[in-house]
């Protein structure tokens, strides 16, 4: 049997343009003739919908769709994930796999486990479904299991569910299993999905497809990188990353490897994710032209190659805004990148700006010394021109805060947290570094000053990050553990000593949550980020208990 795995790339609730996409890789696929066509989890409708499964007339809406995909299965089988109605007691919806073959529905299968950490929510929409899937195709029985079915085995969850899907499968007896997802990326999530299909395929000795969703939608970004492993737990086939695909495996190819196979590198990973996040975020909300603030520092230049790289040259505007500490190294910084990009490029002033406000506060603030409100106000006059700019001209405004900063409120409110997507909110300042090095090497577009000049913010003479900061290597280690590995101050202490520096820094991370809730959505690309999976109270009076 040959089986085709199809990786499109949704709009969420654009049901029309979902439909044609599904419509044209079911079209190329049986030009292949393929005897099967699988498609991600909740294709129709993209993912995650979030509480549009609270509107009836959007499910009903979908559920029109999924009657003009039956009408296509004449000649070719159909599996596509989709929301079905649950007519009984509990949830009104089931997060379903539906096999539509010969113009009708031949099987329904729902979604077992629903996950509820990090970005899911599923149980506040989903009821769990019952019962093992497993139709018979072409002569084998092919078991059912859709993305978190699949995620039992012990180091993988954060707990262990109840009951386990894959066992259940293989006790009533399968040839094949198919999993499909919507699993949003972090850095080498890959690497976690492999191991886990292969443990698997090599405990059962049977083969597993992993037909996974692609692209951009919100803060969450899906690599797609759909695969067929065979029964030892050796992958031989792999869909792009990224981008679109369709791929096809022939059931009696059980080893044949296909040599083309090849895995992207952490940076150039990471460099993929944020263009697609990019380019999917303006693409889907009708916006073509993106706005970057250029400081003539490292996380600007980045985010406006990163924007170069994802929309084109012709697509990005930046804009340099000197004040009174600026040096005029990061001018002529910014503008040499701008002229590396191929970007339009504008400088506007803000010194005469910040002379005018500090004048204007001036009997309010009655002779009281300059402090933190100073720079403050050059961080925001800054936010305002460059939302002036944003509404005259349609851009959208790309935020440069990197998740060092974020984490620890070392950042502006109302000024350089400003725009409409954060593009380094969930990268921390090494791995910023490691990305500019990277871009360097492929393009060669940000001034090798910018890559040694000690990071500052410039709104003071002779500022420096450090000034207010621990050292970025070991801040970034602390941020590392405490948020994306959950571990306790007192073992971060123990591993990384230093117990004043970690001390302070958790304290920043825990008092700075009322910046965070007012800052862009954060491109999720580590296991945990500031987002949907980071659901804190903004008040509170919690301090840790330290020995």
């Amino acid at each position: 049997m040959k089986i085709a795995l199809a990786q499109p790339n949704p709009i969420i609730g654009d049901f029309e343009f979902n439909f044609k996409k599904i419509k044209e890789l079911i079209k190329k696929a049986e030009a292949e003739n393929a005897d099967l066509v699988i498609f991600p989890e909740l294709s129709i409708m993209g993912y995650p919908p979030l509480d549009f499964l609270n509107r009836g007339e959007f499910v009903g809406d979908s559920l029109i769709f999924l009657e003009k995909i039956k009408r296509l299965s004449d000649n070719i089988g159909i599996i596509l994930g989709a929301v079905t109605l649950n007519y009984g007691k509990g949830k009104p919806f089931y997060n379903s796999m539906l096999f539509y073959h010969k113009g009708k529905k031949q099987y329904e299968y729902h979604k077992r486990l629903l996950p509820t950490y990090d970005v899911f929510d599923e149980a506040r929409y989903f009821e769990p479904g019952e019962g093992v899937g497993v139709v018979n195709i072409g002569g084998l029985r092919i078991g059912l299991t859709i993305c978190e079915d699949i995620w039992t085995e012990k180091g993988f969850n954060p707990f262990e569910y109840r009951v386990n899907p894959v066992e259940e499968l293989i006790d009533v007896g399968v040839d094949i299993i198919i999993n499909i997802s919507a699993s949003p990326y972090y850095i080498k999530k890959i690497e976690e999905v492999k191991k886990l299909i292969s443990i698997h395929c090599t405990k059962y000795s049977l083969p597993m497809l992993y037909i996974n969703q692609v692209g951009g939608n919100d803060e969450l970004i899906f690599q797609g990188h759909s695969m067929v492993f065979d029964k030892t737990g050796h992958m031989i086939k792999k869909a792009k990353d990224f981008h679109e695909d369709l791929i096809f495996w022939n059931t009696k190819d059980t080893d044949t490897k296909d040599e083309n196979i090849f895995e992207l590198n952490t940076e150039d990973e990471l460099i993929s994710a944020l263009c697609v996040g990019i380019s999917d975020y303006c693409k889907k909300l009708n916006f073509k032209k993106v706005l970057v603030g250029l400081s003539g520092g490292i996380d600007s230049s980045v985010v406006a190659a990163l924007a170069q790289i994802a929309l084109g040259k012709e697509n990005v505007m930046g804009v340099a805004m000197p004040g009174p500490y600026n040096s005029p190294e990061s001018l002529e910084d910014a503008r040499e990148l701008a002229s590396n990009l191929g970007i339009r490029f504008e400088v506007v002033s803000i010194s005469s700006f910040f002379k005018e406000a500090k004048d204007t506060l001036k009997g309010i603030f009655n002779e009281l010394r300059e402090d933190v409100t100073e720079e403050n106000i050059q961080s925001r006059l800054r936010g305002v021109i460059l939302m002036a700019i944003s509404n005259k001209f349609g851009y959208l405004l790309l935020n440069t805060g990197n998740k060092s900063e974020l984490a620890v409120g070392y950042c502006t409110l109302y000024g350089d947290t400003n725009g409409a997507l954060s593009i380094l909110g969930d990268v921390k300042k090494t791995m910023v570094y490691r990305i500019a090095h990277r871009i360097n090497e492929r393009f060669s577009y940000i001034p090798e000053r910018v890559l040694i000049k000690p990071p500052s913010a410039e709104l003071r003479p002779d500022q420096k990050d450090e000034d207010s900061l621990p050292p970025y290597d070991l801040l970034d280690k602390i941020i590392e553990r405490y948020i994306e590995q959950g571990r306790s101050g007192e073992e971060i202490i123990q591993e990384l000593g230093n117990r004043e520096i970690v001390k302070r820094a958790l304290i920043m991370i825990k008092n700075n949550e009322y910046k965070r809730r007012q800052t862009p959505p954060v491109l999720k690309v580590t296991k945990r980020a500031f987002g949907l999976g980071w659901r804190f109270p903004i008040a509170h009076g919690y301090r840790p208990i330290y020995n």
